[in-house]
């Protein structure tokens, strides 16, 4: 189900619009201000921000512009529906211009917001463009997948080459089972000759560089019998 950002300083509309829409199956996220909003959205997993106008700090419509500046496309292109308890038809215009894809206003129907996030994630359907993020991060590792580069606690490690694409080949489907053909086949090749364990050298490897314990692997788990998984939670 697709992540949703709410966007409001008023923590009651941010609980009452959060229970709501995750009884309805949808990950939620909640930001109270401009600034912590776009933390966010910049991390590239969010499908589409209900944004208020009116924030603390910095505006809605800042905020909106400044998705729409992004350099990354897939933060350029996430939808945005607007709020404002501003009805008249100027407020709304400017809404739209500044980027927004929809515009409700205040006080607005749960069900008819629930509606509007349907129409605008079926008309921006992110998932037809096949975009996928450059960078894989959490609080421990950074995978730049565009300049293939690797950091582990903010130092950069080094990686051979089979090492780098053995996860990049796994960071392309996170939680997918690969079997050691499968990785061979990937990393190296159907034509490379050698085998299957070959792959497990490489995992050791790998898990020693990127692992905080290689021996309690939180990254690349063993699916006993079968092979191996990145099950890394961001």
């Amino acid at each position: 189900m697709a992540k949703i950002l709410i966007v409001d300083d008023e923590n009651k509309i941010l609980e009452v619009v959060e229970s709501y829409l995750v009884s309805k199956g949808y990950q939620v996220q909640v930001a109270v201000n401009g600034s912590e909003a776009l933390g966010i959205i910049n991390s590239g997993q969010i499908d589409l921000v209900v944004l208020d106008l009116m924030l603390p700090d910095i505006s809605g419509e800042e905020v909106c512009q400044s998705i729409r500046q992004s350099k990354n496309e897939r933060v350029r292109l996430t939808p945005i529906i607007m709020l404002s308890a501003k009805s008249h038809e100027a407020a709304i215009i400017d809404g739209l211009k500044t980027g927004a894809d929809d515009y409700m206003v205040k006080p607005f129907s749960l069900k008819e917001l629930q509606v509007r996030i349907e129409t605008v994630l079926r008309r921006f359907d992110l998932s037809r463009l096949h975009l996928k993020p450059t960078i894989w991060q959490d609080d421990y590792l950074m995978v730049d997948l565009t300049h293939q580069t690797v950091r582990v606690n903010h130092e950069l490690i080094s990686l051979t080459v089979s090492e780098l694409r053995i996860l990049m080949t796994m960071l392309d489907q996170p939680n997918h089972i690969f079997t050691r053909e499968k990785l061979i086949d990937s990393v190296f090749g159907e034509d490379f000759d050698s085998y299957d364990r070959v792959i497990d050298t490489h995992i050791k490897n790998l898990r020693q560089k990127i692992e905080r314990n290689p021996k309690e692997p939180h990254y690349i788990k063993t699916i006993y019998g079968l092979g191996y998984r990145f099950g890394g939670e961001k």
